[in-house]
């Protein structure tokens, strides 16, 4: 027998919902994102120093982070995050707890990522640029805020952005955590009505038009920055 789908249960109260979930995912994007960046770049910059500790320390946050699947890291933070912020500030067990150890897990996470990026796009710079702010007398903290950093994340933007849409993706993630993003409340209302695989359709749908749009302005503003 043939299965019947029924979108029935899409509807504006439903849409109202998956909404607020949208929310929840895109501040777990931004947030992971733009915190992700800032310390990627402090990771990037400590790969690349001469100071052995600095070194060690990124190489080994690097590989760690990068070997272990994105789901238990959520599932760590999970677990112990709540648990040390309730115990420092005497806290009661709350859905901003469980976000909070959502963020933190995912900036950590992504910044290892990026992290390779900024190395990366900090390398493809010619040391001839380093050598000629040198010659002018900028101390290193000047020549790479002012010259190379600069030049390195023109390069590296649409990487940066392609990572995050990757990231968007992979905040259907925090289901394990029980947080409501856009993900769970379409499976929390398909579960409800009966209408599991239509909603996750329909989530599929919205996942898909949002992350190859996004792919597209990438595509666009690679192009642009080509020419």
């Amino acid at each position: 027998m043939a299965y019947d789908f029924d979108f029935s249960s899409i509807n504006l109260t439903t849409l109202e919902v998956l909404g607020e979930g949208m929310m929840v995912s895109l501040k777990i994007t931004v947030t992971a994102v733009v915190v992700g960046i800032v310390w990627g770049t402090v990771l990037a910059m400590m790969r690349l120093s001469s100071f052995k500790p600095f070194n060690w320390f990124a190489q080994g946050y690097v590989t760690i982070f990068r070997s272990i699947p994105l789901v238990m890291v959520l599932l760590w933070f999970f677990l112990i995050i709540p648990q040390l912020l309730q115990k420092a500030f005497n806290l009661s067990p709350a859905a901003d707890l469980r976000m909070t150890s959502a963020l933190i897990a995912f900036a950590l996470f992504e910044a290892a990522y990026y992290s390779e990026i900024i190395r990366a796009g900090i390398q493809s710079v010619s040391r001839g640029q380093m050598f000629a702010a040198q010659a002018l007398g900028m101390t290193y903290g000047q020549t790479m805020r002012l010259v190379i950093l600069p030049q390195a994340f023109r390069n590296m933007v649409p990487l940066l952005l392609t990572q995050g849409i990757i990231l968007f993706q992979d905040t259907s993630l925090v289901y394990v955590s029980a947080l409501a993003d856009f993900f769970g409340q379409a499976y929390g209302i398909g579960e409800r009505d009966g209408r599991i695989v239509e909603l996750l359709l329909f989530a599929g749908a919205v996942y898909f038009v949002i992350c190859i749009s996004a792919s597209l302005l990438v595509k666009r503003y690679q192009k642009k920055v080509a020419v």
